[in-house]
């Protein structure tokens, strides 16, 4: 296989893009550095397609390594033909190639090898052919062997038809013909199973938990639906109901027509053979071939359905980790709850601890006690925004400090935060070494102060995994989730920039070149040595080199550096053409609509997508990206479901999207759900193109279960 070839064909790149981006993967690059400092070589390929590429191209190499090695062992078992070797090199997926390696796989002892044994493949052989001119009692009669273990002609027919279906089962076309047939008209059905149909009998007496959660998967009690029409969130819904055994999950193939189909490829007419055969091709697709496309088929919808699942989380991450952070305010965080009471924590523009608390303001009835320490607190430091942990006792925290904006007139707002993972760090060793002289819950409260400043500084502290901004993330491959989740922060990383002198190990590590062992060693160099400088001070890190700092630098930020360029994301092998640049400009208009890049970037000797990176970035010194989005929606009153009414025209924030819709949070305790097809005037294939995790909504009430929690919303005719 031509794998670059294939790769320009599959992405609809030019050959020479594809051969500069593998040769710069080859060569240890990062794809932050190739998609950011490398775009004249791959033709301003971005990031995204860059790492689709990078893991494409590890797939065909796999490919083309375990052909290889299945091409060796067939030339050792001396199997090799010249059909077979055109077979594996047209093979374009690993399951092709196993396909034509299974016939001579070695194999567990089966009933083929056990008639094998008893010498019955020159029988099976003669059936094989179809061209018997004797009945076929005769022809097994010579296979009669006492010793053995052949019997009589039943058995030895029985052996025989054991070896035919194997090989049946065996082919390349058959498994081929089987798995495309079963994809196209093959159904997936669900019923209920006897666990959960005990379980709710159970639950018309006296509730149980596992009959309420068996009410769960109601809507899949007696389920179908096309395999090819199937949405991955139900593929993942049935898996889940599968495993937690309430569910019965089978694959309901088009039987009738496999079997005409195989019947053409496979059988003779011949009189003497045409019965048996026919029963052997029953046997081997009944017994072999069905059930191990079954298991294929839901390892394929369930791959699928993870694949899209994955994007939309990575995309829901991508938006929450780029989220603008919300900056020079003193901020009160709260961490609700109920039996340990609410932790506080006031942290400074800079995201330093001013103070720490409890109040106890969702266990009693008087609540001025709580209020008048809030109040304090707020008066104290300044403080004008709330952080509220949107968690266990968050509704009555809510309204306890919309009371108190009210009654007090402070003049300050307060937002619910997501605490998704807050509580993980919090455990964590890093959250004890962060504050080791605070418990969990008050490193909650930081945390959910801190995040609300800068979401991504404070999030990157968290496994990607556990910020729970999609769905089934805990159903699925997890090294698969979380490669691709670690590769969104890496993304959203360094197209901010990292303040060097302020970054967090946690931070630091995810900067292209630069490791967790690395990242610690830049701390320990900060600590020792005082701020950094400027940019090539990064040498005289530990176990950071040449390549390391050719990789990282860029990422790297330094506010009061000696040379301004520092703290722009112009790459210190570009400064001499930024400088080249400047002294072009100091005699020519500096307004970047008039300027002639094609020109310019000849006469410095420099690609044109590079020189208007370093223009864009000499225009806006240290901006961040961030800042360009809308900012969060605060909050000074409070809502209840009781509150809402239909047709209710409520402004709101996006806080998680998935495949059937949106989730938005309009002020009450309960998000509501925005049905994909309430989100857009037109069809719309999926809810990411309309909508973002983050983005300021207006939305309608649709209706609202408050014994449910449930609140339907649209978007639709709304202005």
């Amino acid at each position: 296989m031509d794998i670059i070839a294939t790769l320009a064909t599959e992405f609809t790149l030019a050959q020479w893009q594809v051969e500069n981006t593998v040769e710069l993967i080859d060569a240890d690059n990062t794809i932050p550095f190739i998609a950011r400092y490398r775009k004249e070589l791959t033709g301003e390929i971005d990031d995204q397609r860059l790492r689709e590429l990078d893991e494409r191209l590890k797939y065909l190499r796999n490919l083309e390594e375990r052909k290889n090695q299945v091409q060796n062992t067939l030339i050792e078992q001396g199997n090799l033909t010249d059909e077979l070797s055109a077979s594996l090199t047209s093979a374009t997926t690993l399951t092709e190639v196993e396909d034509i390696y299974r016939p001579f796989k070695p194999k567990r002892r089966t009933r083929a090898t056990m008639a094998m044994e008893k010498g019955l493949t020159p029988l099976a052989e003669l059936i094989w052919k179809q061209e018997l001119v004797i009945s076929l009692e005769e022809t097994a009669e010579p296979y009669i062997d006492h010793e053995k273990g052949v019997a009589n002609v039943t058995e030895a027919l029985a052996g025989a038809s054991d070896i035919i279906a194997e090989k049946i089962s065996d082919d390349p076309t058959c498994r081929a013909l089987v798995r495309q047939l079963t994809l196209d008209d093959g159904i997936i059905v669900s019923s209920i199973s006897k666990k959960a149909n005990n379980e709710i009998e159970t639950e018309t007496n006296a509730k149980t938990e596992a009959g309420t959660k068996a009410t769960v998967y109601e809507m899949y009690f007696d389920f179908s639906e096309p395999i090819k029409k199937i949405a991955g969130h139900r593929v993942l819904a049935i898996n889940r109901g599968e495993n937690e055994e309430f569910l019965k999950v089978d694959i309901e193939a088009p039987e009738e027509k496999i079997l005409v189909e195989l019947k053409k490829i496979f059988i003779k007419n011949n009189p003497q053979t045409l019965e048996f055969m026919g029963m052997a091709l029953l046997d081997s697709y009944k017994r072999l071939t069905a059930p191990a496309v079954e298991r294929e088929m839901r390892t394929h919808l369930t791959e699928q359905a993870e694949e899209g699942a994955i994007r939309v989380f990575a995309e829901n991450l991508r938006q929450l980790l780029m989220q603008p952070p919300v900056k020079d305010h003193v901020v009160l965080a709260i961490d609700p709850g109920y039996r340990t009471g609410c932790k506080l924590a006031v942290v400074d523009e800079t995201g330093k601890v001013l103070e720490t608390g409890i109040v106890y303001c969702t266990t009693t009835k008087d609540t001025s006690p709580s209020k008048k320490i809030l109040k304090d607190m707020i008066h104290r430091h300044n403080a004008n925004l709330i952080a509220i942990g949107n968690g266990t006792a968050s509704r009555e925290t809510e309204i306890v400090v919309a009371e108190l904006l009210k009654e007090s007139g402070i003049k300050a707002q307060y937002i619910i935060v997501n605490e998704a993972g807050a509580s993980v760090y919090s455990a964590s060793k890093l959250g004890a070494e962060e504050f080791p002289e605070f418990d969990v819950a008050l490193r909650s409260a930081v945390s959910i102060g801190r995040r609300l400043q800068d979401p991504l500084a404070e999030l990157v502290k968290i496994d990607p995994k556990s910020i729970g901004v999609g769905q089934y993330q805990h159903d699925m491959n997890q090294k698969r989730l979380g490669t691709t989740l670690s590769g969104v922060v890496e993304a959203c990383v360094n197209s901010v920039g990292i303040n060097l002198n302020t970054a967090s190990p946690s931070l630091l590590s995810y900067v292209a070149g630069i490791s967790s062992s690395v990242a610690k060693n830049i701390l320990t160099y900060r600590e020792e040595n005082g701020k950094f400088s400027s940019r090539s001070q990064l040498l005289k890190v530990s176990k950071l080199g040449p390549k390391a700092f050719e990789q990282c630098a860029g990422f790297l930020r330094i506010p009061d550096a000696k040379n301004p360029l520092d703290n722009t994301g112009v790459h210190p092998e570009s400064y001499k053409v930024a400088q080249a640049y400047l002294s072009i400009q100091s005699t020519k208009p500096k307004d970047s609509k008039n300027i002639d890049f094609e020109s310019i970037a000849t006469t410095i000797n420099v690609g044109v997508p590079t020189l208007k990176d370093i223009v864009k970035e000499l225009e806006k010194p240290g901006r961040d990206p961030r800042d360009e989005l809308p900012s969060v929606l605060l909050r000074s009153d409070v809502l209840a479901m009781e509150d809402l009414t239909e047709g209710m025209i409520l402004t709101g924030t996006v806080r998680n999207v998935i495949d059937f819709g949106a989730f938005v949070d309009i002020g009450v305790h309960q998000d509501g759900l925005v049905h994909i097809s309430q989100i857009a005037d037109k069809f719309i294939k999926h809810p990411l193109e309309a909508v973002q995790l983050g983005d300021i909504v207006t939305v309608k009430v649709l209706s609202v279960d408050v014994r449910k929690k449930r609140i339907a919303l649209t978007m639709r005719g709304v202005n």
